[in-house]
């Protein structure tokens, strides 16, 4: 499972102090609004199009939605952006978004994505 990963629900991207965090649809994450979350996260300007924060939360909705194929894809994006960040998870640790994202494609590979796996960043 993710939780047993250390994977848990609430990550937070900080690309700056000066920065704020972008809407990458955590709230409609959190209550597995999966298809919200889509929405929002596909709506979102392009500016933000290779945001390893909204690749991974948009392929975890994905994942959890069994559009598995789709979600590796972003998650394989979100490994090999340019951007790197760093994610704060819900029990405090930072964590590489290149790391988050080869952890969800184990996770995929695994078989443990669903409707209860909890991923997210905000």
């Amino acid at each position: 499972m993710a939780a047993a990963l250390g994977i848990a629900l609430a990550l937070t991207m900080q690309m700056q102090a000066v920065t704020p965090a972008s809407d990458v649809a955590f709230d409609e994450l959190a209550a597995e609004q999966n298809r919200a979350a889509i929405e929002k996260l596909e709506a979102a300007p392009a500016s933000g199009a290779q945001d390893p924060a909204k690749l991974i939360n948009l392929g975890i909705a994905y994942a959890r939605e069994g559009q598995l194929d789709h979600a590796r894809a972003l998650f394989e994006q979100a490994a090999r952006s340019e951007d790197r960040v760093r994610l704060e998870t819900a029990t405090g640790e930072w964590v590489d978004s290149r790391w988050l994202a080869i952890r969800a494609i184990a996770l995929l590979d695994a078989g443990e994505f669903g409707g209860s796996e909890r991923l997210a960043a905000r």
